[in-house]
């Protein structure tokens, strides 16, 4: 909806209306003042792996600690209060005194400690995530990722719209997308030049901070019969 001009304005432009401050009078016509975006020069802010917060490895080891310390401090208790030890405490006191050290039992069990010792240490060292590929950080204090299945998928887009191209196969890996294409009319040689082309321009427009390198293969469909 636009307002009429003035009477006197032949052409009947519109005019912007005055609008009122806070003290009553009519304030100009200005546009507001904003605090501009903070932005990161071309996208140089560091984008790391995102990390998972392992949530169920947590769980599950601090069930298992609490069960464990919740037993033998309730055994140590009653036997402070006169009681006898529980029966796996003293067979398993008695176990390790009257075994050695090379026996196969405990070698067995301090190589299942030490892997889940390594396992745990692994889990707290490494980021995960591995499905979620970070993306460049073009704003301050933003970070964002793209799933590698969706960004296989629009690989696989831009891929089948190429001439020639008869179905594709795209594996999106965190170093390398292998793209595997049939192709049943034009050259090989041609339709392999346009797709690496095509999904070259492809890979930069998903915006990730690492772009994964190309592997791509033509082939002809198998023959039937």
């Amino acid at each position: 909806m636009t307002e009429p001009g003035d009477p006197g304005d032949p052409a009947g432009s519109t005019r912007r209306m005055p609008t009122m401050d806070q003290d009553g009078g009519a304030a100009p016509p200005s546009s507001a003042s904003h605090e501009p975006v903070p932005t990161l020069d071309q996208g140089g802010g560091r984008a790391g792996r995102f990390w998972s917060a392992r949530r169920i490895p947590a769980a599950l080891l601090a069930l298992v600690l609490l069960g464990a310390a919740g037993l033998l401090l309730y055994d140590i208790a009653a036997v402070r209060t006169g009681h006898p030890a529980m029966q796996w405490r003293r067979s398993l006191a008695d176990g390790l005194a009257d075994r050695p050290l090379d026996d196969v039992a405990v070698l067995i069990g301090a190589g299942a400690a030490a892997l889940i010792g390594l396992w745990l240490l692994l889990l707290a060292l490494t980021p995960g995530l591995r499905d979620l590929l970070p993306m460049r950080r073009d704003r301050a204090g933003v970070r964002a990722g793209l799933d590698r299945t969706a960004a296989a998928l629009v690989l696989r887009d831009r891929a089948v719209r190429v001439p020639g191209v008869q179905s594709v196969r795209v594996r999106m890996g965190r170093r390398k997308a292998k793209v595997r294409a049939l192709s049943h009319f034009r050259e090989l040689d041609d339709v392999r030049a346009d797709l690496n082309t095509t999904l070259t321009t492809a890979v930069r427009e998903l915006g990730l901070a690492k772009p994964p390198g190309l592997s791509v293969q033509v082939h002809r469909p198998a023959k039937k019969g």
